[in-house]
């Protein structure tokens, strides 16, 4: 039904009582019964009836598929959902996603999320190449999992989309890391990017660049790209300082060196991932737990800690980081109380590393002895 030019009128009218059950609960709208509502002293009987305004706000709390439905009833109600659209999720499209994005693509215009998550591929580039030709506005994509798209579709994106803020390419492992370069030097407002299992994509060279061109950048997950090194890392640290959310799970080249960068160049690094990182070892702890002091001016401090728990890392994964030693991971946990190892919290996250059990955040410590103060009945 949906994605088809032609409606049924028993679709219609469907989408109509749906709408009203809406539209009954705006301001200015009352109920009267038998699909009918009054606004304004004139009783709404049939779907042709709905003014502009109360169509907008109405359309802002329905499903995608009734927008989609909606757009489709008449000229008018065309241009309401053409010119008051700009958000759109078609993930609830489990087939002819390509079709149905070829054909909303050109009259959706004013978009500026387009949600585009599948769990089987079908979105292909020709529908990529119609999303850049008309939707100017677009700042949040998300194309992941969409195996059967190439570089066309990256090099269409950096012409038609320079406003992109935020871009999901996670599991789109057919991109070349030359393609992602380019749209790095075209979309440089970017600052949130993810990068998962994109492992012919996000190589050195491509992170170069996005160090580069995209100094906004906050947060960027690397996933899973083996062939991310130091190298790569490093130019994203000295690139894009204000960095905050940085995951290199499973990027098994990288050493300390590409953490001690983070510490030292990136102030605001609230969240890091490092699971299966094998080459780091207690330096890169080290530097991290001394960042906070380092990034700030001396006179700002009292102490070595933070005073609340906005400031510095909240969340820390060091799984199966088996170099580690508990002095090291202790230090990082003692100086970022956001931080934790106690039950329900868990912000530091060290599974795998069976040495690492003596590491405890301060409120479990506290909890620990709190608990130890009271006497223990008898028997």
């Amino acid at each position: 039904m949906v994605g088809k030019e032609n409606f049924k009128t028993e679709d219609l009218n469907l989408c109509f009582e749906k709408l009203m059950m809406f539209g009954a609960g705006s301001a200015g709208a009352i109920a009267l019964g038998g699909g009918q509502v009054k606004m304004e002293g004139r009783a709404i009987t049939d779907w042709k009836d709905i003014p502009m305004e109360l169509l907008l706000q109405i359309l802002g709390l329905v499903d995608d598929q009734t927008v989609i439905m909606a757009s489709g009833v008449c000229r008018g109600w065309r241009d309401a959902v053409c010119l008051g659209l700009t958000y759109l999720s078609l993930s609830w499209c489990t087939k002819n996603m390509n079709n149905l994005v070829l054909s909303l693509a050109p009259k959706f215009t004013r978009l500026q999320t387009l949600i585009l998550r599948q769990d089987k591929p079908q979105l292909e580039d020709n529908a990529v190449e119609s999303i850049a030709n008309f939707c100017h506005d677009l700042q949040v994509l998300d194309l992941s999992k969409s195996f059967k798209l190439s570089d066309r579709s990256l090099y269409a994106l950096a012409h038609g989309c320079p406003n992109l803020t935020k871009l999901n390419i996670s599991g789109c492992t057919a991109f070349s890391d030359s393609a992602l370069e380019y749209l790095a030097s075209f979309c440089q407002k970017m600052k949130v990017l993810n990068l998962c299992g994109c492992v012919r994509t996000a190589s050195d060279r491509a992170l170069q660049a996005i160090g580069r061109y995209c100094s906004q950048l906050q947060c960027l997950n690397l996933g899973w790209c083996e062939d991310v090194s130091d190298v790569g890392v490093m130019s994203l640290a000295y690139g894009c300082p204000d960095l905050r959310t940085v995951d290199l799970c499973g990027c098994l080249q990288i050493t300390d060196d590409s953490v001690i960068a983070l510490a030292n160049k990136c102030p605001h690094l609230r969240s890091l991932g490092l699971y299966y990182c094998q080459n780091i070892t207690d330096r890169a702890m080290y530097s991290l737990a001394q960042s906070l002091v380092r990034n700030k001016p001396a006179a700002v401090w009292e102490s070595r800690k933070p005073k609340n728990d906005e400031e510095g890392l909240k969340t820390l994964n060091i799984s199966q980081c088996t170099a580690l030693t508990p002095s090291a991971v202790q230090a990082v946990c003692d100086s970022f109380p956001a931080l934790h190892t106690c039950s329900g919290r868990h912000s530091l996250i060290m599974s795998g590393c069976l040495n690492l059990t003596s590491v405890h955040c301060a409120c479990a410590v506290q909890a620990h002895r709190t608990a130890s103060a009271f006497p223990h009945s008898a028997h």
